[in-house]
């Protein structure tokens, strides 16, 4: 028999799952707080849960625990990057960054990704598989009992198109926010897409106030195509009226992120048409200097041009920051550190 995996399930599934045992409701509390709270690894590990109901769960369930397989500390700001190992061998990336704000976790939603981004390291193998919620989940459990420090946000910009494994997605946000669990709030938490049109507006349906993200990186489908072939399927216009409805739906401001690579996106013919294309869309650009992967010939702007890229946008009236690099030292870039510790045997 199949086991199903405890930490994926709501409350109420797990409520369900014990009354199937004979128990009252308040024992799945228990161990949903054991779990998601208190952060165990193991059944045995609920300390106020009789052995013989331990060993029913047991047989009934499993428990996703990810392994850390590597650990890479920067020397240059303290982030962490984690390679953590599935129970199938497969191994994903994390990365733990430390703000003013609080502690950051940026966390991968796939093992690997098929968008096929040509800046992105994580799409070069293709798609592996999709994680299951309790495997996201973990990720951010896991961070939080290694560093010992409460995180106090949560990114879905590791590998992976979270829009492509939508509803695994949606359930680690529920869990992920609920009372019993960590409770992070909604608002602190980023979901990023590089544009599947029918899950930005099935993701607006929720009405959730999560932020998020439209990694566009391109003011027209030309430059945006060679860049990411989702563009092919959805054009920016497409894209940009799934995001205005999102806005409408939540009253939720986004993010369009923009990654500045040489002589292809970063002059000031495209800053203009940029600014042109959001001019009404309620968001702001967050420029990010490419980091460059050995696959590809892309090179990262000039510190110049990023600010000249940057002023234009805020003179015509267009919010912009720069991303703060992070991690430069160990391959901070999502899928750079798998690609190779499997290019190592690991």
């Amino acid at each position: 028999m199949d086991k199903t995996d405890i930490k994926s399930l709501y409350l109420n599934e797990l409520e369900q799952e014990v009354r199937k045992l004979g128990l009252p409701a308040f024992r799945a509390r228990q161990i949903y707080q054991w779990i998601h709270e208190t952060l165990i690894t193991d059944f045995d590990q609920m300390t106020n849960i009789a052995k013989p109901l331990r060993e029913q769960l047991k047989e009934r369930f499993d428990m996703t625990v990810l392994k850390p397989a590597e650990v890479k500390i920067s020397q240059l700001d303290g982030t962490r990057k984690y390679l953590f190992r599935l129970a199938d061998g497969n191994v994903i990336e994390s990365v733990w960054m430390k703000y003013h704000h609080g502690n950051s976790v940026c966390i991968s939603t796939q093992v690997g990704c098929r968008m096929g981004c040509r800046f992105c390291a994580s799409t070069l193998d293709g798609l592996e598989r999709n994680l299951t919620a309790g495997e996201m989940l973990d990720q951010v459990y896991r961070i939080q009992a290694l560093t010992g420090e409460r995180i106090s946000n949560v990114v879905t910009m590791g590998a992976g198109e979270p829009l492509d494994n939508y509803d695994s997605v949606i359930r680690f946000l529920h869990i992920l926010t609920a009372e019993h669990g960590l409770h992070i709030g909604q608002r602190s938490i980023t979901v990023s897409t590089c544009g599947i049109v029918p899950g930005i507006r099935r993701l607006a349906d929720e009405k959730l106030q999560i932020t998020l993200a439209l990694s566009l990186h391109a003011p027209n489908d030309r430059i945006r195509k060679s860049l990411m072939p989702v563009t092919g399927r959805y054009s920016i216009s497409e894209v940009l009226k799934a995001c205005t409805y999102y806005y409408q739906q939540t009253g939720r401001r986004l993010t369009f992120e923009y990654s500045l690579v040489k002589d292809v996106n970063d002059n000031l013919e495209e800053a203009k048409a940029l600014a042109g294309l959001l001019k009404n869309m309620h968001g702001h650009v967050n420029l990010i200097p490419v980091n460059p992967i050995e696959e590809r010939d892309y090179r990262q702007s000039n510190q110049k041009a990023i600010m000249e890229f940057k002023n234009y946008l805020e003179k015509n009236g267009i919010n912009v920051t720069i991303r703060r690099e992070m991690g430069r030292d160990i391959n901070g870039a999502c899928g750079q550190l798998r690609k190779s510790y499997l290019a190592e045997g690991g």
